[in-house]
């Protein structure tokens, strides 16, 4: 991928393509063709991302390990997502001020330990703590993200973000469906000796393939984490994709985080469909609808530019909303429900990272603040999801969705009208 440091720029990045240029922060060559180092960092997106996701579909087969009930340990899927955020938060902004090689290769690391350490967990006190370690650092899709952008040209960087979006979201299918599977047949521990494996394989090799960097260090290591609060006051561009997210990402995340418990039909009131968990798993195949459906995004945004894509993303979530009710009792409802939905949320991701990423001189600082404001809003609105699920069933959940996608869009869609009137005065 050529550097960008030579493209154009254009002041509005919302409202056309998302041309401006990033600052190179190594213009060291790669060590492998630049075909073969997307293909791999991709790869080990799909991995790590596998890992926030790795609790959910296995909530069924843990409570009964356990002893308990689905809906008592469903918390566990909400600790995964605050435990993302919080490293999101302390480590992703590192990606401007040390070198990533090091950092990746730790971070796959601890988070393999940590996965070992879970599926070792005699109780569902000892498995969030070990979810919440491996969650904090299983980061590295967020500090390799910024590193494509920066290497990508500027007409192409959507649609090179976009390679690492199928990524993450063929992994979230991967640690739905075949975690479901594995689960099954052999019980949840497998299913993380399985991911502490892969995520150290391929993390390590992502580090190895990763552009030489040597930066000088001034101040403070966690300087970015300080700066935070003032690159996200200072872009208000940066503010709105950040609220979009966390809205979308937050329906998403009350849904999907609750299917299992619907699917399976373990909740405690025990409506459901009765499926078993590997079957449910297979539910997640739908998911791949984000994965056809990222290329095209990109593409999209690119052309037309990030406004127009999220616009039509939340028109397109709105519309999953009763078809997730009506798949309460109807399966082909549901089925197209989580279809659209997908389609919805990867159009939003792939169009507000891409905003979040080109409207400041950090990259890796507002990409923080961006993912963290996503899975803050997703940990909040799958924890309600779960006590909604317990009270007032399926129709609870669909509730807390609703809720969470009108509040993204009206608190971030009332400024900017107000906004356009002011300049057309």
């Amino acid at each position: 991928m050529p550097s960008s440091a030579t493209s154009a720029s254009v002041p509005h990045a919302a409202t056309g393509p998302a041309t401006r240029p990033l600052p190179l922060s190594s213009h060291a060559p790669l060590p492998v063709p630049p075909t073969v180092f997307l293909l791999l960092i991709a790869v080990c997106t799909a991995v790590t991302a596998a890992n926030i996701y790795i609790a959910a579909p296995l909530l069924p087969l843990m409570a009964r390990d356990f002893g308990s009930t689905p809906s008592a340990v469903a918390w566990i899927a909400s600790v995964a997502q605050f435990g993302y955020a919080a490293g999101l938060l302390f480590f992703a902004p590192l990606g401007d001020r040390v070198d990533r090689r090091r950092l990746v290769a730790v971070l796959s690391v601890v988070t393999a330990v940590a996965l070992g350490l879970g599926a070792a967990a005699s109780g569902a006190t000892a498995l969030a703590a070990a979810v919440l370690v491996a969650s904090a650092a299983t980061v590295v899709p967020q500090l390799l993200v910024p590193l494509v952008a920066e290497r990508a040209p500027a007409h192409r960087r959507a649609s090179h973000v976009a390679a690492l979006i199928t990524g993450l979201f063929t992994g979230i299918v991967a640690a739905r469906v075949l975690g479901g599977l594995v689960g099954q047949a052999f019980g949840w521990r497998y299913v993380f000796v399985g991911a502490a494996v892969l995520t150290a394989l391929l993390g390590l090799a992502s580090a190895a393939v990763l552009p030489a960097e040597h930066r000088r260090r001034t101040g403070p290591v966690f300087a970015g984490l300080a700066r935070l609060p003032a690159v996200v006051r200072g872009s208000a561009e940066l503010r709105r994709a950040c609220i979009r997210q966390g809205g979308m990402y937050g329906a998403w995340s009350a849904l999907w985080t609750s299917l299992a418990l619907l699917l399976t039909g373990s909740g405690d009131g025990g409506h459901g469909y009765g499926m078993t968990t590997a079957t449910a798993g297979l539910f997640g195949l739908f998911g791949l609808a984000a994965a056809v459906v990222a290329p095209l995004a990109g593409g999209l945004v690119d052309r037309f530019g990030a406004a127009k894509v999220v616009s039509a993303a939340y028109g397109t979530a709105a519309v999953s909303v009763p078809l997730f009710w009506l798949g309460g009792g109807a399966l082909w409802a549901l089925c197209a429900a989580a279809v659209v939905l997908h389609m919805a949320l990867v159009a939003n991701h792939i169009a507000n990272q891409t905003l979040a990423l080109t409207t400041t001189s950090t990259p890796a600082v507002a990409n923080t603040a961006y993912v963290v404001a996503g899975f803050a809003g997703g940990a909040i609105a799958s924890a309600l999801a779960g006590t909604a699920f317990s009270h007032w069933g399926w129709t609870g959940v669909c509730a807390v969705a609703a809720l969470w996608l009108a509040l993204g869009w009206a608190t971030t869609a009332i400024p900017g009208r107000s906004r356009r009137r002011a300049e057309s005065a």
